[in-house]
Order: structure tokens, then C-alpha cells, then sequence
């Protein structure tokens, strides 16, 4: 798992970064300003789990077990959810996406309640 969540981190951390980029020189022309805060704390909050995943990576070696991987993938999870529907609703104009938002923020809670759990546990 250690592989995995490094690989998973350091992807989404570049994903991040090229979104951060796009959402500061290409987007403002193109959306309202609103949605392009939308899309920023998009941006913001996946490369706070992308470092997030770097940490369940290196926790995976200290601490292994079921609550330190269900850490990962709950960050993963609330990246895909959040991030992703803020995108999404940033590239559609769809607000109604915005209602899936809090589901990715609850994965994100979950995650770090695990990954507390684990250090906690051990």
C-alpha cells in the first residue's frame, strides 16, 4: 500500500498543480469569477490530500493495517468527490453538483479520524 498511496499522492499533486495553474491564467477568461473560486478551492483542498497521501504512505510503514488504508482511500475518495465535482461544476455551470460536495468533505473527515485512529492504535 505504501506504493500505492505514494504513487496516488504524488499523481494528485500534480494534477493539482497543472489545475492551480489552469484556474489562475486560463480560466478567469472563461467562467465567472465566482466559479473560478469554485475551482481554486477545488485545487486547494486536492493538494492538501495529495500531501495527505504522502502521510498514509509513510504511516503505511509504521503503522499497517486496516485503519491506515482505509485513510488512503477515504483521501482519494473525498478527492475524487469534492474536487471533482467542484470541476465539474466550475467546467458545466451545473450548481446542482454542488449538493456532492459535502460528500467528498466527509470522506476527507474520515480519512484523517483513520489515519488518528492508526497512530493512535499502534
Amino acid at each position: 500500500m505504501e506504493r500505492t498511496f505514494l504513487m496516488l499522492g504524488a499523481l494528485s499533486g500534480a494534477i493539482a498543480v497543472a489545475a492551480g495553474a489552469f484556474g489562475a491564467h486560463a480560466l478567469q477568461s472563461r467562467v465567472e469569477p465566482r466559479l473560478v473560486e469554485v475551482f481554486e478551492t477545488g485545487a486547494r483542498y486536492q493538494m492538501f490530500h495529495a500531501l495527505a497521501l504522502l502521510a498514509v504512505a509513510w504511516a503505511t510503514t509504521r503503522w499497517p493495517g486496516s485503519l491506515t488504508t482505509a485513510s488512503g482511500w477515504l483521501f482519494v475518495a473525498g478527492t475524487v468527490v469534492f474536487s471533482g465535482s467542484l470541476y465539474a461544476m466550475t467546467f458545466t455551470g451545473i450548481r446542482a453538483l454542488g449538493a456532492i460536495t459535502p460528500i467528498g468533505g466527509v470522506c476527507f473527515i474520515a480519512g484523517w479520524v483513520c489515519l488518528a485512529l492508526a497512530a493512535r492504535n499502534s
